[in-house]
């Protein structure tokens, strides 16, 4: 009985933990990957990283006279092409144009986390 009770709160912990850290890296990445196209601005925030194997998001904040903005476009790549949507409208198909940035930008961001991040692995 005491054994289960331990063992449960063990593995939760571990759960937790893992949790944690890929929260951590995927913030980390999504910084680097925010700094890929051009100097932040000084009242804003910047991610482009991969949330999963088909899931791209540039999420961007800033500050100006206007008041708080934020956008937030997802890219979701499918086998009939790559789709986004921008702060939780419908999908919608990317033009070839903006596919072909999108995978530009995917490899620059694959190169430069690889090297930033996990270049000790």
């Amino acid at each position: 009985m005491f054994g289960k009770l331990f063992t449960g709160a063990f593995s939760q912990t571990r759960a937790e933990r893992r949790a944690r850290r890929y929260r951590d890296l995927i913030r980390r990445e999504a910084s680097i990957g925010g700094k890929l196209f051009g100097e932040v601005p000084k009242n804003g925030r910047r991610e482009f990283f991969c949330l999963d194997r088909n899931t791209w998001v540039w999420h961007e904040e800033w500050d100006d006279v206007q008041g708080h903005h934020a956008i937030t476009t997802r890219y979701d790549v499918r086998p009939q092409g790559i789709f986004k949507a921008q702060d939780g409208q419908p999908y919608q198909p990317v033009s070839v144009q903006e596919g072909r940035r999108l995978y530009r930008a995917a490899k620059l961001y694959n190169k430069s986390v690889k090297a930033e991040l996990y270049s000790h692995l």
